[in-house]
């Protein structure tokens, strides 16, 4: 086995294939330019899942291969850059049925950490107005035809992919194209046949964009405020109230929760709206539940067999982005946090393989 390489641009190469390490021509090549598509690819692989400092010793370890702790970084927020231009310039639509009678489409949004500079002019939720983060957004589509043991249905196992990136949602009547990230959620729901399907749900949150957005968007589709949003909101209310330890506000929040489960949404109304007189939080609960109710019929979703949680997204949120952005120290740029977003959603979603057979064609034919 070689030992490490300690020149800057050392790696190993496959001719042949131009994608890896291939056991029919291994061969150490040296350059002064860039890469090679094998240790390109190592160093995607490693970046996703761990910070660049981390990467570059895994390569080290792993491969005998000693890079600098920046090239490492540069290498993946470029092939992230590349994947997230690909993403714009390839649908993937191959015109197929959807894979399933029921596709789901989910949207969230989670903050990122960013250097400073990147904060100028974002108002944020510190003391003094201003942010530490900027919101990433992401759009999850996914199926859900299985069942577990209590008869819910399941996410499909490989269903789900992602696209994301710290982009605007919002847009003018006055707009002749759609936002950034409207643009975004077609395109992934294009690839996915997501108009296509019998069968159209949106799941969200009760932050308002989202909505606007599937009103623009797919405005025939079902629409689902999540369950456990909608709880949490009755349980906050609860806990203004009565207190936060009160075993009032446990059984109160309880009686509501279950109000809302078997459709009896007056009820639940009359019992919000009793301390609305006295209470702002009871006034602006009672404004979120009128203003959700078409989107809160779980009884009849569930008769419909349909998701009525938005786990899949918020997990996605963390899959996606958090696990890897999210991490004690880290700062991002703009363009740092969306090229590696790019990566690992693309990886995640199984798009990896065909973006880089793209890439080594267009590579070949230059």
């Amino acid at each position: 086995m070689l030992g490490p390489l300690t020149l800057e641009r050392a790696y190993y190469h496959c001719a042949p294939c131009q994608q890896g390490f291939c056991p029919r021509d291994r061969e150490l090549v040296l350059e002064d330019s860039s890469l090679s598509p094998a240790l390109t690819r190592m160093v995607a692989a490693a970046a996703t899942e761990v910070s660049f400092e981390k990467g570059r010793a895994l390569l080290e370890e792993l491969a005998g291969v000693d890079l600098d702790t920046k090239q490492v970084e540069r290498t993946a927020e470029s092939l992230g850059a590349e994947i997230a231009q690909d993403e714009q310039d390839h649908v993937e639509s191959l015109g197929e049925p959807p894979a399933a009678p029921t596709i789901y489409l989910g949207v969230d949004g989670t903050g990122l950490p960013m250097r400073a500079r990147e904060l100028e002019g974002h108002a944020g939720k510190q003391p003094d107005g201003s942010s530490k983060t900027r919101e990433a957004k992401l759009v999850t589509v996914w199926s859900a035809e299985g069942r577990d043991k209590d008869g819910f249905p399941t996410r499909d196992p490989g269903s789900v992919t992602y696209s994301g990136a710290i982009e605007s949602a919002a847009s003018k009547d006055t707009d002749k194209t759609p936002s950034e990230f409207a643009q975004r959620v077609m395109r992934e729901a294009t690839r996915r046949s997501f108009l296509d399907a019998p069968r159209r749900v949106v799941i969200g949150d009760g932050a308002a964009w989202i909505w606007n957005l599937s009103h623009e968007l797919f405005p025939d589709a079902i629409e689902i405020l999540d369950l456990y949003h909608a709880k949490e909101h009755l349980a906050d209310l609860a806990h203004t109230l009565f207190g936060p330890v009160s075993l009032c506000a446990k059984e109160w929040a309880a009686q509501r929760n279950d109000e809302l489960d078997e459709g009896r949404f007056d009820d639940l109304l009359k019992a919000v709206d009793e301390h609305a007189s006295s209470h702002g939080d009871a006034r602006l609960c009672a404004a979120y539940l009128r203003q959700h109710r078409h989107r809160m019929r779980y009884p009849e979703y569930r008769a419909q067999g349909l998701c009525v949680g938005s786990g899949v997204v918020e997990a996605g949120c963390r899959v996606a982005m958090g696990d890897r952005l999210k991490r004690t120290g880290m700062h991002w740029t703009v363009r740092g946090a969306n090229s590696i977003t790019a990566l690992r959603c693309c990886r995640l979603s199984g798009r990896f393989d065909r973006f880089w057979a793209r890439r080594a064609r267009r590579r070949a034919a230059a």
